[in-house]
């Protein structure tokens, strides 16, 4: 599908965001595991979460979502999974073939986790280090997808293991690993990542000399809960710039999720001049959430780089896009890890806003975006199969003069399936 965006002359009114995919995924991972029968308010309809309920269906755990978005798992207990007739397919989702490789090294039985073309080209040495520490038996193809996991009798062994990187989906696993370990798993991040796993699970957590110190014990039980997964800020981030950048704009996101292990974007839109408020924060579950309302402001270039990272690592598309539309130069760097997602983001950002006339230097840890304002011309670019560069360059298609083409664009459903439509309910042209 190609999708046309012509430049728009202002957005305005209420954005339904789908819910958020971090959050969905292990609320149906550890309801899987869970004691009894959970039930998971606003589950979404997006291809990475089916995966996930896919691959724990043929765990044999009963997962049904009915059509208000609820979604019931019937969970087998830690150590009531069955063993999968068929490799277990995680699609396109990293975080389903991570966190369930941590699930699947503990059990007594073998398993294949795979998933499509590109999730097979990914890294996963980076879980089968610390997994194959613990004693779990994991297969990889030159690095790569399909994992083999041959099934352990006896129980992982406990470890402390320090994360190299920044990496929410490596400390997951490794922290579902060490529920199947005969005693204390330590997992040591020197610079704090997406926190869902240890909020969620209700995890020791220590600061111990500026790190944190992430504790599992062999004795924890996850019970059976009843899960409410709040909007996704990585969905509100596309609104949050096309806000900023075309004129005449107010937009509202209710209902946001606003962990601040997720929320760095806020801080660089901050520092760039957005005209943003959030209003009634509140609790939901374990997840700080709240309403963003966001207005047009001009924004100026910034530099985005070090501990800031981690927790805006998926919003880095959008922010260059802000970037290019800005006055002045900005700077991302330490963002090494976008060449290793569904595509090299770092390189698919810069031919693109290239071909719309934005100043791009394309560096080996990220760019340099020289913006001049909002002076993008329109032009055919490219997603590169990835749902993220797609919806970016859509709100880069708001902002330049004429229409911008984008090519596969309807890999958006991924995390966003209404984001086409949505888009267009709220812009005037």
């Amino acid at each position: 599908m190609v999708q046309s965006v012509p430049q728009a002359a202002s957005l305005r009114g209420t954005v339904a965001l789908p819910a958020d995919k971090s959050i969905s995924h292990r609320s149906a991972i550890l309801s899987a595991l869970g004691d009894g029968r959970s039930h998971v308010y606003n589950f979404p309809d997006s291809a990475d979460p089916r995966s996930t309920l896919d691959c724990v269906r043929g765990l044999g755990v009963h997962a049904e979502r009915d059509d208000g978005g609820v979604l019931t798992v019937r969970g087998r207990g830690l150590g009531g999974l069955q063993p999968p007739s068929e490799p277990l397919d995680c699609g396109n989702s990293g975080t389903t073939m991570r966190l369930l490789s941590g699930v699947m090294a503990g059990q007594k039985f073998g398993s294949v986790l795979t998933g499509d073309e590109s999730l097979r080209q990914r890294p996963m040495e980076r879980i089968a280090d610390p997994l194959q520490a613990m004693g779990a038996r994991i297969d990889l193809q030159e690095g790569h997808a399909p994992i083999r996991i041959r099934g352990t009798q006896s129980g992982l062994t406990p470890i402390e293991y320090r994360l190299p990187v920044a990496s929410a989906q490596v400390k997951s696993c490794v922290l579902l690993a060490g529920l199947y370990a005969n005693g204390r798993t330590v997992v040591i991040e020197s610079t704090p990542s997406r926190d869902h796993t240890e909020r969620m699970l209700g995890l020791e957590v220590q600061e111990v000399g500026g790190e944190r110190h992430i504790i599992v014990g062999e004795d924890h039980t996850i019970p059976a809960a009843n899960w409410s997964v709040p909007g996704d800020f990585s969905g509100a981030a596309f609104f949050l710039v096309a806000g900023s950048l075309v004129p005449d704009s107010e937009l509202h996101l209710d209902d946001v999720g606003l962990n601040p292990s997720r929320t760095a974007l806020l801080d660089v839109l901050d520092g760039m001049g957005a005209d943003i408020t959030i209003e009634n924060e509140r609790v939901q579950g374990s997840e700080p959430v709240g309403d963003i309302m966001v207005r047009s402001a001009e924004l100026s270039g910034i530099d985005v780089g070090g501990r800031l990272i981690p927790n805006l690592i998926d919003e880095i598309p959008i922010i260059a896009v802000a970037a290019a539309c800005a006055t002045g130069r900005t700077e991302i760097r330490d963002a090494e890890e976008l060449r290793v997602k569904e595509t090299d983001r770092l390189h698919a950002m810069a031919q693109n806003l290239t071909a719309l006339g934005a100043e791009v230097q394309e560096r080996e840890d990220g760019l340099i975006i020289d913006g001049n304002g909002p002076n993008l011309l329109g032009a055919s670019v490219e997603s590169y199969d990835d749902h993220r560069i797609a919806m970016a360059m859509g709100v880069a298609g708001l902002v330049a003069h004429g229409t911008t083409t984008i090519a596969e664009a309807e890999c958006a459903r991924v995390s966003f399936p209404d984001f086409w439509s949505e888009l267009d309910r709220v812009a005037s042209f």
